[in-house]
């Protein structure tokens, strides 16, 4: 597997470790960390996510600018990663936010976020520029593919750490107080201290029921505080992982810096001597590079659709987990490690996949194997879909006043989590590293960065759409929501399927001028 591939991929997978570290830590805590530590209703929550995640990937164009720009690829990476350091930096100082301080606290957070945002803005696209450069050598080009696919299996290996470390240092500083987890309780701790006294009778009755069973099945003398040092408590213990994503970064950034030389360096432009291009030469190359991009552009504009259900992870399907999961021994941060678990485990199987197809003869190309991901991402909706039609679940608000004996009995088993996260990330790797390698195949050499910066922004665009997906998930019947969300994927799928022959003639059919001007030929023989 490991043979054919060119000698700076795993170095560029294991900077790239960090960052991914950081990421799902963010993925997975983010919104119900927001509703946590400051209140916050899951839609304001939700919405800070999106345009969190949407800077990080719109931010990638401003990245790719400056790095096509000044052609320092590797100076604007090692600064994106100096950046996310000092974002998570803040992150991690534990202050207890109250109604006095929520004013400077909250947008101290949100400039924290942006400082992450912009630094993986340097960061993202530019590393993922250097590694589709690998393989514009012609001994490697076959392995474009593969290759990605192999970077997006060691990348994740943070990702399937990263979850587990909220939880971790959550219930441990818990325990240091004598307290226990519950997933429920800082929302009715903000709603008992809320000086808009929003908590009704049923909600009062869960308040003292859960405050008993954390609280080694005692009551509390004063509610208020009480209420006042769970949240405390709760919230610094996530505080604490943010630390162990500062730590994280540095360890990027030293191998980073440690093995930058075996990635490429893209040259510097330099004025060659003038080449006489006929026009139709000219008029050949413009237009083989209009079609790239209009073919760069479709798929973009399908892929958005995905990674607004994709993303789903980290909003409604948290919080799904949080509320109606069984959550009293395993956190639902926790279920984000299940994504980056099964990309791990089954990007060899899907690989060997393609391989034995190849062998037979079948190729598949990259965009019909985007499309076939949006059908698997159509599926998992659909499998969650008829669950909660089952199980007859009603809104997320409507469930959440219920009593809690009569919640307990009728939230779903871990299995569900397991098998919709399976074919989730079943379709991520058939769309999303697979997509990498097909903006590197169809971006012009000297717009690599602000390519992989499309790429990233289309993605930006998902993001935005996220707060919909809350937003349904309180209001309406559970089936519904998921339907809405499988109902895009097949949309998608469909949408992309009728431009899968364009897009393969796109991809195949270069035009090889016979003639060209010294500079463009310098820049494609120094990208390796």
């Amino acid at each position: 597997m490991f043979t054919k591939q060119p000698k700076g991929l795993i170095p560029a997978a294991l900077s790239n470790m960090g960052e991914r570290f950081g990421y799902y830590i963010m993925n997975a805590v983010l919104v119900l960390f927001l509703c946590s530590k400051f209140g916050l209703a899951e839609e304001q929550s939700t919405l800070i996510y999106s345009i969190f995640y949407a800077g990080i990937y719109i931010l990638s164009l401003v990245g790719g600018f400056i790095a096509d720009k000044t052609r320092n690829y590797k100076g604007t990476i090692a600064s994106g990663l100096v950046v996310m350091t000092f974002g998570y930096g803040v992150l991690s100082i534990p202050i207890l936010s109250t109604s006095d301080n929520i004013g400077w606290l909250l947008p101290m957070t949100c400039a924290a976020l942006f400082l992450i945002a912009f630094g993986n803005g340097l960061f993202k696209g530019n590393l993922q520029a250097l590694v589709g450069q690998l393989y514009d050598n012609p001994k490697y080009s076959s392995q474009r593919d593969s290759g990605f696919q192999i970077f997006y299996v060691f990348i994740n290996i943070g990702g399937l750490i990263a979850p587990f470390v909220a939880p971790m240092l959550r219930s441990w500083w818990l325990g240091v107080h004598n307290l226990t987890y519950n997933a429920q309780l800082p929302e009715l701790c903000h709603k008992y201290l809320s000086v808009t006294d929003s908590m009704n009778s049923q909600d009062a009755d869960n308040l003292m029921a859960l405050i008993s069973q954390v609280n080694n099945g005692e009551a509390a003398a004063d509610v208020s505080a009480f209420c006042s040092q769970y949240l405390e408590v709760f919230n610094t213990g996530i505080h604490y992982s943010f630390i162990a994503s500062v730590a994280a970064m540095l360890i990027s950034l030293t191998i980073f810096l440690a093995t930058k030389k075996i990635l490429p360096t893209p040259a510097k432009k330099e004025a060659g001597p003038a080449v006489r291009i006929s026009q139709a030469e000219r008029k050949a190359m413009a237009g083989e590079i209009r079609q790239r991009l209009y073919a760069l552009l479709a798929v973009l504009a399908v892929v958005i659709f995905f990674w607004f259900s994709f993303h789903q992870n980290g909003t409604s399907l948290s919080l799904f987990a949080r509320d109606f999961c069984v959550t009293d021994t395993i956190a639902p941060e926790i279920w984000q490690a299940v994504n980056p678990f099964f990309v791990i485990v089954l990007t060899p199987l899907i690989m060997l996949l393609f391989s034995t197809l190849s062998k037979k003869g079948i190729e598949i190309s990259t965009p019909r194997k985007i499309a076939i991901g949006m059908g698997l991402a159509a599926v998992a909706y659909l499998f969650l879909m008829v669950i909660s039609w089952v199980m007859d679940y009603p809104s997320a608000d409507i469930f959440k006043s219920m009593p809690l004996s009569e919640t307990a009995g009728i939230k779903a088993g871990p299995w569900v989590l397991i098998v919709l996260y399976f074919f989730l990330t079943v379709a991520e790797l058939f769309i999303s590293p697979l997509g990498l390698s097909f903006v590197s195949k169809v971006a012009p050499s000297h717009m690599q960065g602000l390519c992989q910066g499309l790429w990233l922004g289309a993605t930006a665009v998902g993001n935005l759409l996220l707060p919909l997906g809350p937003l349904m998930y309180n209001n309406w019947s559970l089936w519904i929501c998921w339907g809405v969300f499988m109902l895009v994927c097949i949309v998608s799928m469909g949408v992309m399927f009728g431009m899968v022959k364009w897009l393969e003639r796109v991809t195949s059919d270069r035009v090889e001028p016979a003639a060209a001007p010294a500079k463009i030929e310098s820049d494609d023989e120094n990208v390796i």
